[in-house]
């Protein structure tokens, strides 16, 4: 079974918590502050893996959590980091943030390596907190929570050369003939239903990757068909090999099946019409198919050349290999993801930068108490040891200082109502 997305859940470790602990040895009078820091939670780092084909292993495993740095000790010493969890994946995956839709990594080569969730930094130890005005603090910090995040990976395969064309004009054959692969060959539509790679080598010694892709048909843009499932895998090829029935043996007119597979191209991805395109006229050995060629070449606009062939007499298929492979060291790899402004000849630059976190959101719940959520505060509230006086004193100073209390007056706060934060409640005091 070939598998070609997948959705699945992805968690960086926390980190070590921070320790209280303070030194007590013989004859060291004020020993003074000496818990350590917590260690750094473990990122999750996708990794290519060439011998990889499809993405069939996360069918079976679709959560991957980090494990959390190791917790601070006495004696200053600190946790141990926890080693990045490693996730193989197939080359041609790109990976997707399930909520933004943001591309996180577009994963090509053998060995490249991506994080996709990053650990969480370790929680201080009192030591850290020590201060002339309070040399010996019993304040610690609980680890950062690690990133977690759904994310969509998607196989796109790498293939240089792209068979395609309606349902049963001859592509499974031709790939066949001029490679070792041996895909599922048949009397009826979508025989191929997953694309197959096979390995192509000219008489001249040189050699390209050919996909034979599933059968495209009119509205595969929309999904119609195998549509999307086959449109995803042309999008990384450089050179796109059409090929038609020129027999007409199923008593559609070349040129139409022609002009409709191009327009399926264009509708799903302007770019993919860049493409060099090389048109294959086969079934030649066939009766009509000689008439049918001339014709096509008659109402044939474009530039593309033509080479006619019979698959399964061989007949043109030296000629075509030459013409591929030429085709191939001419036409540079496709970016997947860019600006397509260069058509209008605008030239921008792009900055990215990492969304901008709000620091806290305050609604109110049908019960009238307040509600204070966000990324900042959330953390905070996550890193604080609720069980310490001190912990809690500077938790508080925290969110004054980053206007929590301020807000919550301006929308109506007063003395003994509700404040939640995440599963906690907290009365607010003026």
């Amino acid at each position: 079974m070939f598998v070609d997305q997948v959705k699945i859940y992805v968690k960086g470790g926390d980190g070590g918590n921070g320790m209280v602990a303070f030194r007590r040895e013989k004859y060291v009078p004020k020993g003074g502050p000496a818990g350590g820091d917590g260690g750094k939670g473990a990122d999750v780092v996708f990794v290519v893996e060439e011998g990889l084909r499809t993405l069939m292993d996360f069918r079976y495993q679709r959560h991957f959590k980090a494990p959390r740095g190791e917790h601070g000790m006495s004696k200053n010493q600190h946790g141990k980091n926890s080693k990045d969890m490693i996730v193989k994946v197939p080359p041609g995956t790109v990976v997707t943030d399930a909520e933004t839709n943001e591309i996180i990594a577009d994963l090509v080569e053998h060995g490249q390596r991506a994080i996709i969730a990053r650990g969480g930094r370790g929680g201080r130890g009192n030591s850290r907190f020590a201060t002339p005005a309070n040399p010996a603090p019993e304040l610690s910090e609980h680890g950062e929570p690690g990133q977690e995040r759904d994310v969509i990976l998607e196989l796109k395969l790498l293939a240089d050369v792209g068979l395609v064309g309606f349902p049963s004009v001859g592509k499974s054959t031709l790939l066949s003939v001029v490679s070792s692969a041996k895909p599922k060959i048949a009397e009826y539509h979508f025989t191929t239903i997953v694309p197959n790679l096979g390995m192509v080598e000219t008489e001249d010694g040189r050699s390209f990757v050919m996909a034979d892709l599933p059968g495209l048909i009119e509205g595969a843009h929309s999904g119609v068909g195998l549509g999307h499932q086959f449109l995803r895998h042309i999008e990384r090829t450089r050179v796109i090999v059409h090929v038609i029935d020129m027999a007409a043996t199923e008593g559609r007119d070349p040129y139409e099946d022609y002009v409709t597979i191009n327009k399926e191209l264009q509708e799903y991805n302007l770019r993919l019409t860049e493409r060099p395109q090389i048109i294959v006229a086969n079934k030649m050995d066939m009766p009509d198919a000689e008439e049918n060629l001339k014709s096509f070449k008659e109402k044939l606009t474009d530039e593309y050349p033509i080479f006619p062939i019979s698959a399964i007499t061989r007949q043109g298929l030296r000629d075509l290999l030459f013409a591929v492979a030429d085709k191939i060291e001419q036409t540079p790899e496709f970016p997947l993801h860019e600006e397509e402004l260069e058509s209008t000849g605008i030239h921008r630059v792009l900055y990215k930068h990492e969304a901008e976190q709000t620091e806290f959101v305050i609604t109110r719940d049908p019960d009238g108490s307040f509600v204070v959520s966000g990324h900042a505060v959330e953390r905070l509230f996550k890193m604080t040891d609720f069980s310490r006086d001190e912990s809690i004193k500077r938790f508080a100073r925290q969110l004054r200082g980053m206007g929590v209390d301020e807000a919550l007056r301006e929308r109506g706060a007063k003395n003994g109502d509700t404040v939640r934060l995440m599963d906690y409640e907290f009365e607010f005091l003026d």
